[in-house]
């Protein structure tokens, strides 16, 4: 029987965060990509240390792209507000390493013939949805995420020009009948560019954005806070700790709440299943969740490289569902066609949709307009209803 009274702990990291700043440009490059051409492969990475940007990957587009390669770090870094000794976007140094996408994978991936597209990897991809929240995410995660958001904002508006680039965020949620009921404790490590600030004027600086942010009440008098628990926190970015893009799976994700299956999701086109059916997953997950077939649900999808179907479709609703799990994993493989090419058509995912995603999470967020966010819809509750 599972626990209904307990704390649980997830941080997020800001868009300044060093793996965060990688993560960024490998998206605007794969956006890049996708703008000039929606069938372009594109599996790029990036590095960042003191004043160097450093990409490299496998890429199929158009040779125009990778001649902008330079410009596009640049103006992701000035965007992020990276101006410092160490580390500034007019200053550093970028070397790009781009070269064509490997034949072999290329065959295995591509269709021709009778061959449908299959999935450019083997992999296990996971979603998840929970009631706890009306985004249907993990509460701790969810308000993580929009701490740091909302200190972006007033950091890049000029409100708080004190605040830098860089910062970390955890919270530690209390739960009562399985339920979020407010935080115990708050850690906050937010880079500041004036070098006399204290931890004190830090919490000053950053406290009336919790509890803007946090629903009313979950603040406490005995709520534990840990802002800028090392003191000085003036070196940021890049210059303070070298970053990769892929590294903060789980912060991109759930927070701990749900599992992974391993694989990062920035710079990856969506013919890469470790990214587009992980959002599918997510997808179907939140539409089981919101059409009442359960208040929580964990979905696995498995893929082989080169076959297009999924190998297996698992779901646990945790004891919470509706009707049998069996049942909503038979609804959920009647409702949308997971071949890759299934989940990019669904979704709309050959769009330059994804620079948008690499920090604050990419799940929880409101379905945009230009099709942004798009696993987030609930456009499947009906079906989902009637094949049940």
């Amino acid at each position: 029987m599972s626990r209904s009274n307990y704390v649980f702990t997830s941080e997020s990291v800001s868009e300044g965060h060093p793996d965060k700043v990688c993560d960024r440009i490998s998206d605007a490059i794969l956006d890049a990509f996708l703008a000039e051409d929606p069938q372009s492969r594109v599996a790029c990475e990036t590095f960042a240390t003191t004043d160097r940007v450093v990409i490299g990957g496998e890429v199929r587009g158009p040779a125009s792209v990778i001649q902008r390669v330079e410009e596009i770090a640049r103006d992701c870094v000035r965007d992020i507000g990276y101006e410092q000794d160490g580390f500034h976007w007019a200053n550093m140094s970028v070397d790009s390493y781009l070269h064509a996408q490997s034949a072999d994978i290329a065959q295995g991936v591509d269709a021709s013939g009778d061959k449908d597209e299959g999935a450019g990897d083997q992999g296990i991809m996971f979603g998840y949805a929970t009631d706890e929240t009306p985004e249907l995410m993990p509460a701790p995660i969810l308000y993580a995420h929009a701490i740091l958001k909302r200190l972006a904002e007033v950091r890049k508006n000029g409100t708080e020009p004190q605040l830098g680039p860089d910062a970390k965020s955890q919270l530690t949620v209390r739960y009562v009948d399985s339920k979020p009921v407010g935080v115990s404790s708050i850690v906050l490590s937010s880079q500041h560019l004036d070098p006399a600030l204290t931890s004190d004027d830090v919490k000053a600086i950053v406290t009336p954005y919790f509890h803007e942010v946090l629903p009313e009440g979950w603040i406490l008098p005995d709520s534990v806070w840990h802002v800028n628990p090392t003191g000085k926190f003036v070196i940021g970015g890049p210059d303070g700790d070298a970053g990769l893009t892929g590294r903060k799976i789980i912060v991109d994700t759930y927070g701990g709440a749900a599992p992974h299956g391993g694989g990062a999701f920035s710079g990856k086109d969506p013919t890469k299943v470790d990214r587009s059916a992980a959002y599918a997953a997510r997808y179907l997950a939140k539409n089981v969740v919101a059409a009442g077939l359960a208040k929580r649900c964990t979905l696995q999808l498995s893929y082989a490289i080169g076959v297009a179907r999924p190998l297996s479709i698992y779901i646990d609703t945790h004891g919470t569902g509706a009707v049998p799990d069996e049942a909503i994993e038979k609804a959920v493989a009647k409702s949308m066609d997971l071949t890759p090419r299934g989940i990019r058509t669904h979704l709309g995912l050959n769009k330059p949709i994804f620079q948008r995603t690499a920090a604050y999470g990419h799940f929880g967020r409101a379905p945009e307009a230009d099709g942004g966010f798009s696993w987030e819809k609930t456009d499947l509750i009906d079906t989902l209803k009637a094949s049940v």
